[in-house]
């Protein structure tokens, strides 16, 4: 099971960082796109929880949500480094792949979840409408992809005892 999971997190995790990775330029630059997105949902925010969260939310949400996916990112890379650095020192791995994937997974499910909401939840919608062009749903869809994802990825990377020194 220690290699299977290791053959099926991998891809999981490619995904994962293609999604957050080739979102980032559009969150960190302030892409029209973007701020249609974000801008939407600070609006729904005021109606409910006040103009202050709303504009916080609208200037600074995707500052926020970018860094959390470069965050999570990270994690889901750093076994890779590990391994390399190891491989070179001529170190077993030990748990350290089935550890950050686990964290890792769980970190994406949690973003996504808040994507999925505000699609589902406010006027945004499953399908993103912006400046006449729509996005198919793609984003949302992404966003489930990763949802579901990274609870798999939580779940096929148990805890391991300490004397287990696999590299998976």
């Amino acid at each position: 099971m220690r290699y299977a999971s290791a053959i099926i997190s991998w891809p999981i995790v490619a995904w994962m960082c293609f999604i957050f990775l080739g979102s980032l330029p559009y969150k960190f630059t302030g892409h029209p796109d973007t701020q249609h997105i974000f801008g939407t949902i600070g609006g729904w925010l005021k109606g409910f929880l006040g103009d202050t969260i709303g504009d916080l939310f609208t200037k600074f949400g995707a500052y926020g949500v970018g860094s959390f996916e470069l965050l999570t990112s990270i994690v889901l890379l750093l076994p890779l480094l590990i391994w390399l650095v190891r491989l070179i020192k001529q170190q077993t791995m030990g748990n350290t792949r089935r550890k950050f994937h686990r964290v890792g997974g769980l970190m994406a499910s949690m973003v996504m979840i808040g994507a999925v909401f505000f699609h589902l939840a406010s006027p945004l919608g499953v399908e993103v409408l912006h400046q006449g062009e729509s996005d198919g749903g793609s984003l949302f869809k992404a966003a489930v992809s990763i949802m579901i994802l990274g609870v798999v990825l939580f779940f096929i990377n148990p805890n391991a005892s300490s004397n287990d020194s696999t590299y998976s």
